[in-house]
């Protein structure tokens, strides 16, 4: 169902959302046993960890690991002291998972609407997707979902933010990134931490993603000054926003195709169409712009309504906030001013405010 491979890491697939998993042990509305299962790994995850300053002298594990763990408490040092970001007491601990996935995210949408199905939980609110531990459970319940109609994308998850609830730690499957990979995540999960408005998905996502990108460029290109890391950090950034407006310019082929008045057949036919032509467009407007290497090509067939919104989660106006970065010129002065004015009301409308404001 995940169809865009990149060349080195699919980010939107292998990080965040596992608070969505994490917090359903304080859901009375979920299954015991889902509730159980989850409290149950968590106990597991947090029974496991070690101190990241210990295991960084430990010459029995891996220089790999332990230089990747490294970076990981740079990265949040980073975050703390440069970025102005609270980590509280997450990273500063390690959980070797021994397999390579931590948990499924099972994300779904209407044959014909680009809508989410929801599922509430405390604290964060309506979440657009629910993740599992048992990958079985993950697999029923998209299943099950299917049967009834709905569009559906099971998704992998190696990292997670507990929004400050547990002392979160950085998982072995979290360490399969590369360098870059590795600073953004880390940046990512603990801007969550930071700020994080009750269901508010899309938008908290997607801020987590400008603020893991451009954080990495500011670790690599003003902290480390390393300048080969520094100018992968810019593109992989530029790529990104290049992504996010791909996804975009499906939307409104779709939303036509759905709002026609004619049978379901014919939307069916004219949602294949759409996809199969944003496949096309993929190829020869967006790809050739690509210059990390990064993203990989789509499989029209395997495309959907809900591997859109997955996508759109993390996609959502990127540029907007890139627009308001370039205006302050100073990327911590950036999120002090995002945080506080969007964290009441809608977010969304508040960063069209500021984006349109500073193009002004």
């Amino acid at each position: 169902m995940n169809v865009d491979r990149p060349r080195d890491r699919d980010r939107t697939s292998t990080r965040c959302g596992g608070w969505g998993v994490l917090l359903a042990v304080l859901c009375a509305g979920c299954s015991p046993t889902y509730v159980l299962r989850a409290g149950w790994e968590e106990a597991r995850i947090l029974s496991a960890r070690r101190p990241i300053r210990a295991v960084v002298h430990d010459t029995s594990i891996a220089k790999e690991t332990r230089d990747k763990l490294r970076l990981v408490l740079d990265a949040r040092d980073f975050a703390e002291r440069d970025l102005g970001l609270r980590a509280g007491k997450s990273y500063e601990t390690y959980t070797d998972l021994h397999r390579d996935t931590l948990a499924l995210n099972v994300l779904a949408a209407p044959e014909f609407a680009l809508r989410w199905k929801t599922w509430w939980f405390p604290i964060v609110g309506n979440v657009p997707y629910k993740g599992f531990f048992d990958f079985q459970e993950a697999h029923d319940l998209a299943a099950s979902l299917e049967a009834e109609g709905y569009d559906v994308s099971v998704r992998s998850v190696s990292a997670f933010s507990t929004l400050g609830w547990f002392p979160d730690p950085i998982m072995s499957t979290t360490l399969r990134l590369d360098s870059l990979g590795l600073v953004d995540t880390v940046i990512h999960e603990i801007t969550h931490t930071s700020f994080f408005p009750s269901g508010q998905a899309d938008f908290n996502e997607s801020f987590a993603n400008f603020v893991g990108n451009r954080g990495a460029i500011a670790f690599f290109c003003d902290a480390v000054r390393d300048e080969r890391l520094c100018e992968r950090a810019r593109l992989r950034w530029e790529d990104t926003r290049v992504f996010g407006r791909f996804f975009h310019s499906l939307l409104e082929p779709l939303q036509a195709a759905y709002d026609a008045d004619v049978p379901d057949e014919q939307k069916r036919l004219a949602k294949r169409a759409a996809f199969e032509d944003a496949a096309l467009r993929f190829e020869s407007e967006f790809k050739p712009q690509l210059q990390a290497g990064v993203y990989g090509s789509i499989d029209p067939a395997s495309l959907n309504n809900a591997w859109v919104i997955s996508r759109l989660l993390y996609y959502t106006r990127l540029d907007d906030f890139e627009r308001v970065f370039r205006a302050n010129d100073d990327l911590v002065a950036t999120l002090e001013l995002i945080m506080r004015e969007t964290r009441d009301g809608d977010p969304w409308e508040a960063l069209a405010r500021l984006a349109g404001e500073k193009r002004d």
